[in-house]
């Protein structure tokens, strides 16, 4: 192993103890040593983390380039303090034009025909699971990961409440269910514990095995109900699973503007029960609807003329 090797695997273990999380720096920053060992380069330099970053399997212009600068930039910094020849490459050295994926808005009856397609899975524990998270997601617009992520103990049923634990940027928070929400959780419960009486694992929600459902096997799963369904069929972009959190806020939104409240003061609301780092994240969803952006240009309109002279 060379020291560039020891450093990166010493940084990614300091930055994992302060509770970051590293996804791009775990799958990118071996690569990026791999790449300076191959060249035998000793020190990170800005011409060898450009090169590096701008290799030619990525779109010019496309976040790639810019994702693995970051990483880079973010290890020659943590070089910096040890060997004083490293060049740290400079803040926006590659620019990008993000790129947001239009979402598809699931409706009522969308979500009811997918949850239906869940629910007639051939083998009868898969298909609660799935029914069940699925109408969860629906209705609390959770991540996918935070849903699978449930154990037991994290459903206060007095309450009616979930606990979060530690999910993106490391918060945790709670969310609050509508009371037929907790009974769909209760029945989804006590299913599983029929079916499976012996539990492996504390996840709430289990697989065929009894063990914690895998992602890839979520989106899988989902998207297969989806095609079955016929729900997106014909639509400019293909329903995902996530799509039913934006679905989800964009409802909400929509509920507000229709009944007329002061949407402006109730965001921060919003963006703390979805998770969100600050509100302004919550603010990409104004443009998820033609409906939302003709409710905001209304109330900026209404705005004007109350202040105008």
């Amino acid at each position: 192993m060379s020291a560039l090797s020891q450093a990166a695997e010493e940084y990614l273990a300091l930055r994992r103890s302060l509770g970051h999380q590293l996804a791009d720096h775990h799958r990118l920053l071996p690569r990026f040593v791999a790449y300076l060992d191959q060249a035998g380069a000793h020190t990170i330099t800005v011409e060898a983390a450009l090169a590096w970053a701008q290799q030619p399997e990525a779109t010019p212009g496309s976040t790639v380039w810019a994702r693995r600068l970051t990483v880079a930039c973010g290890f020659a910094r943590h070089m910096a303090g040890i060997d004083p020849q490293t060049e740290i490459p400079p803040a926006g050295a590659i620019g990008y034009r993000q790129r947001r994926r239009p979402p598809f808005i699931f409706g009522d009856t969308d979500v009811a025909a997918v949850m239906a397609r869940a629910g007639s899975i051939r083998w009868p524990l898969p298909a609660a699971s799935h029914e069940t998270l699925i109408g969860l997601l629906a209705a609390t617009g959770m991540r996918v990961g935070e849903a699978i992520r449930l154990d037991r103990d994290d459903v206060d049923w007095a309450e009616g409440v979930l606990l979060i634990r530690r999910s993106k940027f490391t918060k945790s928070r709670q969310v609050a269910l509508h009371a037929s929400a907790v009974d769909a959780l209760r029945c989804y419960a006590d299913r599983r514990d029929e079916l499976m009486p012996r539990p492996v694992t504390p996840a709430f929600f289990v697989s065929i095995r009894g063990t914690r459902l895998i992602y890839q096997v979520v989106h899988e799963v989902f998207g297969n109900c989806c095609r079955a369904a016929g729900v997106g069929a014909g639509a400019a972009v293909t329903p995902r699973i996530h799509d039913l959190r934006h679905s989800f806020a964009v409802r909400c939104l929509l509920a507000w503007y229709q009944e007329g409240a002061d949407v402006q003061a109730r965001l921060p609301l919003l963006s703390a029960y979805l998770g969100h780092r600050d509100p302004r994240s919550t603010y990409w969803y104004l443009s998820a609807a033609p409906e939302l952006l003709a409710y905001a240009a209304q109330f900026l309109d209404a705005l004007g003329m109350e202040n105008a002279p």
